[in-house]
């Protein structure tokens, strides 16, 4: 059976991109990452993939005098490589409906709150701040919204009295990096279907 090719963009340390990859070396994970993509030159994802034979790039959107033209360059990219599905981990940008449309109900993303709580950047912070004892992390399809796509999975992370951001941030994060992985399985089995707001996973036969 032909395995599903993931394009992953990222503009950070590339830790979920790291349990992506040691999902599909486990057998976890039925997928071929065909290409990484950093919008950003100083980026550890792009350190962290020398060496591995993965094709691994920077397109820098400073280089570019529009988004258009940026997502256009990256699209451009994907396409070369027949990515059949995008996956967001830590890509800082916003990405416009031109280029959703383009990939429309094939881009996923990963947000660290059980969303629709706590969308945007630091929600780690804002969970603290509001004083919950239950966070967690969300995959979800990516829409035109600020983390508001239909979600796919979701674990839950307790608060603990003594965290602070840090702690809390990197017990999500281990979270992440098996609920993501998890996720993406699901899709390269065929076995999620969306309907609106609601993505179904289908049982296995």
């Amino acid at each position: 059976m032909k395995k599903t090719v993931i394009g992953v963009l990222a503009s950070g340390r590339g830790s979920n991109l790291q349990a992506i990859i040691d999902a599909i070396q486990a057998g976890r994970l039925d997928a071929k990452i065909g290409v990484v993509i950093s919008d950003n030159p100083e980026a550890n994802v792009l350190k962290r993939m020398a060496g591995v034979d993965i094709q691994a790039l920077c397109i820098d959107r400073r280089l570019f005098a529009s988004r258009r033209q940026f997502e256009d360059a990256v699209a451009e990219e994907l396409a070369i490589h027949h990515v059949e599905l995008v996956v967001l981990a830590g890509f800082m940008r916003i990405l416009s409906q031109y280029f959703i449309d383009r990939f429309a109900g094939k881009i996923m993303n990963i947000h660290p709150s059980l969303l629709p709580a706590f969308p945007g950047e630091n929600a780690q912070a804002q969970a603290l701040a509001y004083g919950v004892k239950v966070t967690g992390c969300t995959v979800h399809f990516v829409d035109a919204g600020m983390d508001t796509g239909p979600i796919i999975l979701q674990e839950a992370v307790p608060v603990l009295g003594t965290d602070t951001v840090e702690t809390l941030s990197e017990r999500i994060l281990h979270a992440e990096h098996i609920l993501y992985p998890r996720a993406l399985a699901l899709y390269c089995a065929g076995r999620l279907t969306a309907a609106g707001r609601h993505v179904n996973i289908i049982d296995k036969e």
